[in-house]
């Protein structure tokens, strides 16, 4: 699962700050490269450079990211292209139409016989000061905040602090346990949508390493008017005792609120159950992978939690929860949830 390329949707309204957003990770990313695919069919100025809405333009972004202007029924070809080890993709960021159906593109991602992708997430951008009118046109928008695991809400500065506060209010109810991002100009931590590599060229994020997460997080780069920015923040779970797989299939299934992705590995305490199952979660959207430990590695279990506005209190308690404390084993069919998650 680490090794795969994690395909992160981008869609919203014409208008909402789906291309500025972009342009803000794109010039914010310490070092990840990044493949842009914009499904669009007009012109778009991406950090300065036009990319025709025609198949399969291509050009190179100078700090090893890639843009391409493709139809939706060439995605997964795309897809195929960025995602060979020679590329050095880290990351895809599919910029969606103003008019797409995320549920397609969800489809197609989660779909695909790729080996080399994964999903990342919906992130759906609204217009602070446009969705209550552009929703009352356009209800389907509704049905597409539904579907995010991620919602942005944008141009924050466009509005009254009371007017932000009942729309915000308004999105929460609307998505359920979806975190609910506000901010202006499109400015997003890329840490809170994807990790950055552990490259010697790059910063590694600090969700990467447990020790980092224990440090405070510099959100100096997000610019001005910080007080309308929801900051991130990571929330770290280390246990040398096995877990309960059902009470973490009910943790990941009824997450805290604010919780975006999750990801890390666990030993279950199951009978004849000795391997490492790697998990990752965005949104919705569970993942259990089981491999082999590392010689000298010891079991147990670490995960890593990044959301906005997580209670970290509140979650370690809920994760301590999920220790089994047992001295006797757990029947082999308490993993039947863990298997529900496990890609066949």
């Amino acid at each position: 699962m680490a090794d795969r390329i994690p395909v992160l949707l981008v869609a919203g309204f014409l208008g909402s700050g789906k291309t500025t957003l972009l342009n803000y990770l794109l010039r914010n990313n310490r070092g990840t490269r990044i493949g842009v695919v914009v499904n669009d069919f007009g012109a778009i100025n991406i950090d300065a450079m036009l990319v025709a809405g025609q198949v399969d333009a291509m050009i190179a972004l100078g700090n090893g990211c890639v843009c391409c202007a493709v139809d939706v029924t060439e995605l997964d070809a795309m897809f195929t292209r960025l995602a060979q080890p020679r590329a050095e993709i880290d990351v895809i960021v599919v910029e969606a139409s103003g008019l797409a159906e995320p549920r397609n593109l969800i489809r197609m991602v989660i779909g695909s016989d790729n080996p080399r992708i994964r999903y990342g997430g919906l992130v759906e951008v609204i217009d602070a000061e446009q969705f209550p009118a552009i929703s009352a046109r356009h209800p389907e928008l509704i049905a597409h905040l539904r579907l995010a695991d991620l919602v942005v809400v944008n141009k924050a500065d466009r509005v009254a602090a009371q007017q932000l506060a009942r729309l915000r209010a308004e999105v929460a109810t609307l998505v359920g346990p979806a975190p609910v991002y506000t901010t202006t100009h499109g400015r997003i931590d890329p840490g809170l949508l994807f990790d950055e590599p552990p490259r010697e060229t790059a910063r590694v994020a600090e969700q990467l390493s447990f020790d980092e997460l224990l440090a405070d997080h510099d959100h100096d780069d997000l610019g001005a008017h910080r007080h309308l920015h929801d900051d991130y923040n990571s929330v770290c779970f280390a246990s040398g005792r096995e877990l309960d797989p059902r009470k973490l299939i009910g943790f990941l299934e009824n997450p805290p609120p604010g919780l975006f992705r999750a990801k890390g590995f666990a030993a279950f305490g199951v009978a004849d159950e000795r391997r490492k199952f790697v998990v990752h979660m965005v949104g919705r959207h569970i993942v259990f992978e089981p491999g082999s430990w590392s010689r000298g590695e010891s079991r147990g279990a670490r995960l890593v939690l990044i959301g906005a506005g997580l209670h970290t209190e509140q979650v370690l308690a809920r994760l301590h929860e999920t220790v089994h404390d047992a001295a006797d084993p757990l029947d082999p069919q308490s993993m039947l949830g863990v298997w529900r998650y496990t890609p066949h």
